[in-house]
């Protein structure tokens, strides 16, 4: 038995305290890591982010999240050399099929990619696992509990469609930039994502007790 619960910061809910939970999923969002003049909310998330980790918490961080959870290592976030929007294959690496938690992934698979910024340096101790063609850091994994992803497994037909409409975009131009309808056209990637998701979750939940014995 499993008890989700969710904090919407924009509406500047309250955070939980860290003790009332044992794992920390951060998901995405359209701002930067670093507006916090903008996004005041965004310094306390990080703090609660740092507690978590401090604290021996499962972390999960998807795209924003990932950078979110970057920063709190020690790392950077900036400007990728190419935006990434669209369907594109990612690879594991060796770092990644040590781990437990990818032993039933393909070296490749396609995932769902929404970004411009990404985590250029990692965290002291934290090891890049994954990486795809315009993105050198796809994935990172930090004391095998700390887990980020760039990319989306996660995503739902209806989440993409609802990036799609209400984030516009115009350069379609670029390599790694597909138009709506190349994105739409290559939705049968979506429910091999989400088995991979599903997979990742099943497996993280398998060894948390192991990790917390670490």
């Amino acid at each position: 038995m499993y008890k989700l619960t969710g904090t919407h910061l924009y509406n500047y809910e309250s955070l939980p305290s860290v003790d009332k939970f044992d794992w920390l999923i951060i998901m995405g969002g359209p701002m930067n890591i670093y507006e916090e003049k903008t996004y005041p909310w965004l310094k306390y998330e990080k703090q609660l982010i740092k507690e978590a980790i401090d604290k021996g918490k499962i972390v999960l961080g998807i795209c924003l999240g990932a950078q979110l959870i970057t920063d709190v290592l020690g790392g950077k976030v900036t400007k990728n050399p190419e935006a990434e929007i669209g369907w594109f294959p990612v690879t594991l690496n060796i770092e990644a099929k040590k781990s437990l938690l990818f032993k039933n992934f393909p070296q490749s698979f396609h995932v769902f990619q929404w970004h411009n910024d990404t985590f250029s340096t990692l965290g002291k101790e934290a090891e890049n696992i994954a990486v795809s063609e315009a993105c050198q850091n796809q994935a990172f994994m930090y004391k095998k509990r700390v887990i980020g992803f760039q990319f989306h497994i996660e995503s739902s037909e209806d989440s993409i469609d609802s990036i799609i409409h209400n984030c516009p975009y115009d350069n379609v131009n670029d390599p790694y930039v597909q138009t709506k309808d190349q994105i739409l056209s290559k939705m049968s990637y979506l429910k091999i994502a989400n088995e991979l998701m599903y997979n990742f979750l099943d497996e993280l939940e398998t060894h948390y007790f192991n990790f917390n014995q670490e």
